[in-house]
């Protein structure tokens, strides 16, 4: 017996839906740091806004008895201004293909197929949408917009703003202890310190090489997600297929954010039928944005090749 299209909308929402967001972020080590340390809900509003501190009081300092006190005011305040990205997922299912599947455990067969399908696209549209260096208009804005010293991100100038670049490195060539460290410092205040690095799996494999057998440690936490890991400082690196060549991200996870609505975060809309085809369509969709209140406090290596 064919199975009803209003019960293909349940059959998706109920069974499906819940476990391809779970795969989602399990299937991306980015987005699965993201979910466990930086996802964050937002209800609503024409933007999203990140206050940022950028300087200290000018009226404050040490002083005896009775001197005059300095009532000086200065601007110590500004705001990162995040306009809002969507992402979606179409599932289709024709008339024919359903016909070909009659029968509950054929349809939950071809929609989970469909779902599989989904999921690995939106996987692939945010796994590279967060490396975005602003080139796709339509993206979040990604690390390599914000890991700069000349972008202009949030509405903010970097140029023209030095508190608000990034420590990028985009001389070193050949990966080294010393370059890695050296960065990392540069990302670093006192206990202000970056809280894991991302890289691809060539450069991974080349840091692996530079390590002693008994330096080898692994990160638990991230092996206990699917993904390998090897620690540097006290912090795992791990190898992510999005990063993009060359490249090694730093990155303090107190001052990153991935924001995503609230009722649009991987909702499934209703399976309709156009009117000149014999196909019900249902789409997946997703809108947030991606942004850092503290460049300053990460890092970017660029040009590796060797």
């Amino acid at each position: 017996m064919a199975l009803n299209y209003d019960q293909v909308t349940a059959i998706t929402e109920k069974y499906f839906l819940p476990v391809l967001a779970d795969n989602f972020f399990d299937s991306n080590p980015l987005l699965k740091r993201a979910k466990a340390k930086f996802y964050k809900s937002v209800d609503g509003g024409e933007r999203i806004v990140m206050p940022l501190g950028y300087a200290a009081l000018s009226g404050s300092g040490w002083y005896s008895g009775s001197d005059v006190l300095s009532t000086t005011d200065n601007q110590t305040v500004t705001a990162a201004e995040l306009f809002w990205k969507q992402c979606y997922a179409n599932v289709s299912i024709s008339r024919m293909e359903e016909l070909k599947n009659s029968g509950k455990a054929q349809i939950i067969s071809l929609v989970k197929s469909k779902m599989k399908t989904a999921e690995k696209t939106m996987n692939s549209k945010m796994g590279t949408g967060l490396w975005n260096a602003g080139t796709t208009t339509d993206a979040i804005i990604g690390l390599r917009a914000w890991l700069s010293t000349s972008s202009t991100v949030g509405g903010i100038s970097q140029t023209t703003n030095s508190w608000f670049q990034s420590q990028v490195d985009s001389t070193t060539t050949v990966l080294s202890l010393a370059a890695m460290q050296s960065l990392y410092n540069s990302a670093s205040i006192d206990n202000d310190i970056p809280t894991c690095a991302f890289t691809t799996r060539t450069i991974y494999d080349l840091y692996y090489a530079l390590l002693q057998p008994q330096q080898r440690f692994v990160d638990s936490e991230t092996a206990k997600g699917g993904f390998k890991s090897l620690m540097f400082n006290g912090i795992p690196l791990i190898s992510d297929s999005y990063c993009p060549a060359s490249h090694l991200a730093f990155l303090n996870e107190d001052y990153t954010h991935l924001f995503y609505h609230k009722d649009e975060n991987f909702k499934m809309s209703p399976f309709v039928t156009p009117v000149n085809q014999n196909v019900r369509s249902g789409k997946i969709f997703w809108a947030g944005a991606f942004g850092i209140n503290n460049p300053r406090m990460q890092g970017l290596m660029s040009a590796i090749t060797a």
